[in-house]
């Protein structure tokens, strides 16, 4: 008979218990083959004795005979197994991390797949039974996995690949129809699919959260650039007052030195002048005195009275009783010349300040005018009296009602409009040219304020807002009460700024870059809208439009 193929070999040498070559293989009375060590340790742990592949019960324990036969085909086998051997040694072993074939000895391979009944998991070489055995073929195969004890039923001994949704636990065909009969049981593959949608919906909402804090991280880093920006500006500022109050202080103590050094070398020549007429009649003096020593003592009586009548009259001197020079007193030369610096510093701090104030009020009004929105008016808010331009940028009292329906939105008797934005969170500006009014209301208020009757323009009614009257009169309001703003100049073009989150609503001269009001410390619920109120017309005398104008950052 010629040899069988290797395959045959493959598939028939094998022992479906220990899946290696068969070591004195033995023949059940069901006709099938095992390793004789295996099916004795088989029957052993069990009560009864069956076949492994086939189940058959025997009603007494047959005897098995070692099948010589057998041999001469196994020992070819393992002849032929050792070249197979070298191939699997050749492969690559199992890396950190992935799972190694559970039969393989010395190195283990990585395994290939995984099997639910055997609860092996195989490398390539050793899953071939699996792919061409018929009993191990019915066998489940999965991608290889470690622990596959877990995955087993403890209790029926069967794989775990049901999910029980009333108790969230994982159970086995018998579980099912057992002990979780009445319970919503679905495979695990549906069961993955579920959380699966929960996952990504999981995943979308931590990526909303990375993405949330990627732009709350550029936030942070803008605005330290814009502080370290205006730190150097500040620093630069700095400097150049502090330079310009040093060269002041330096310009009084020079002063007060040289006055000092001249009212000093005033003083030595005077005393110099002095000492000078001084050494003079001393000399004048003292020649007149040498006369007088040489007349007394000579002997002869004739020549002492003549030359005592000859002797010249005393030379003229003056009298120096009263005659001194005073002492350097400078007590209060310090104190009058710091008294003088300061007012110096004083006028040179107010021209400084007044300067600096401008600087920063500009750089401030600058940083506002970056959050500037496009504001429209809304007709359906407007008074009938208004008339709005096309683009609804222009309102100016008509002096005509027109007839327009009564809706809830509209003023009826207050001649005001709102704009169609409305915020509730955030900052946002805008400017208006009141230029040639002689009245006007302007800001922003609640969307919930009274629209109907006369209206109260007031914090605690929702309106935070300035007014003009008389043409240079301009007010704001708090607790029901005008305040006089007091303004040097009336302004030709309001800004408007709002931050919401702090409350805050500024007030801007733009052509003076002038701060003219801020409200503080509000509380803020609802809505925001910009409010506009251009007053009767007058006469004509208060015809001019309120106009929102686009922002121009200032240099």
């Amino acid at each position: 008979m010629s040899a069988p193929s290797g395959h045959f070999f493959e598939d028939q040498l094998l022992c479906s218990i220990c899946l290696e070559v068969f070591t004195d293989p033995v023949t059940t009375p069901c006709g099938h083959n095992f390793c004789y060590m295996c099916i004795i340790q088989h029957w052993n742990s069990k009560a009864i004795c069956d076949c492994p592949l086939c189940k058959k019960q025997f009603r007494t324990r047959p005897e098995l005979y070692i099948n010589t036969s057998f041999s001469g085909v196994v020992a070819q086998f393992r002849h032929e197994g050792k070249h197979k051997a070298s191939s699997r040694s050749e492969q690559q072993a199992a890396k950190p991390g992935e799972v190694p074939c559970d039969i393989c000895t010395g190195t283990k391979v990585k395994a290939l797949k995984s099997c639910l009944v055997c609860l092996v998991s195989y490398c390539q070489t050793h899953l071939e039974p699996h792919l061409t055995v018929s009993g191990l073929k019915k066998h489940q195969l999965m991608e290889p996995v470690e622990n596959l004890e877990g995955r087993m039923c403890l209790k029926h001994h069967k794989p775990l690949e049901l999910f029980c949704q009333r108790e969230q636990t994982y159970v086995c065909a018998l579980c099912s129809v057992l002990e979780h009969k009445n319970h919503e049981v679905v495979p695990l593959s549906e069961e993955c699919e579920g959380k699966k949608k929960k996952l990504r919906k999981t995943e979308a909402e931590m990526q909303q959260m990375i993405q949330e804090r990627r732009v709350k991280i550029k936030e942070i880093r803008e605005c330290v650039k814009r502080s370290k920006a205006a730190a150097d500006r500040e620093k630069a500022e700095g400097v150049e007052v502090f330079t310009a109050l040093k060269e002041c202080v330096e310009r009084g103590l020079k002063q007060l030195m040289e006055r000092m050094e001249e009212e000093e070398e005033t003083r030595e020549k005077q005393a110099e002048g002095l000492i000078r007429d001084l050494e003079e009649e001393i000399s004048e003096l003292m020649k007149r005195s040498s006369e007088v020593k040489q007349l007394f003592l000579s002997e002869d009586h004739l020549h002492l009275l003549q030359g005592f009548s000859s002797l010249k009259a005393a030379p003229p001197t003056k009298d120096w009783t009263e005659v001194s020079v005073r002492p350097s007193s400078y007590e209060g030369t310090v104190v009058r010349a710091v008294a003088q610096l300061e007012e110096t510093l004083s006028k040179e701090m107010k021209k400084l300040f007044k300067t600096e104030k401008k600087k920063l009020f500009e750089a401030d009004l600058k940083r506002k005018q970056q959050f500037a929105v496009d504001v429209t008016l809304d007709p359906v808010t407007a008074h009938p009296d208004l008339i709005l331009s096309d683009d609804g940028k222009q309102v100016s009292d008509g002096d005509m009602r027109k007839d327009l329906p009564n809706n809830p939105e509209r003023f009826s008797v207050s001649v005001n409009v709102l704009g169609k934005q409305s915020f509730s969170s955030g900052k946002f500006y805008f400017e208006v040219q009141v230029k040639g009014k002689t009245k006007w209301n302007l800001g922003v208020s609640k969307e919930s304020i009274n629209r109907k009757g006369e209206i109260t323009m007031s914090p605690d009614e929702g309106f935070w807002t300035i007014k003009l009257r008389n043409g240079n009169a301009c007010f704001a309001c708090e607790n029901h009460t005008d305040v006089d703003l007091s303004l040097k100049s009336v302004p030709e073009k309001v800004g408007v700024f709002v931050d919401y989150e702090e409350g805050l609503v500024s007030f801007y001269d733009v052509n003076a870059a002038a701060l003219i009001y801020s409200y503080t410390g509000c509380c803020f619920t609802d809505k925001l809208l910009p409010f506009f109120g251009p007053c009767l017309n007058d006469g004509g005398k208060n015809s001019a439009p309120l106009i929102i104008c686009p922002v121009n950052q200032t240099a």
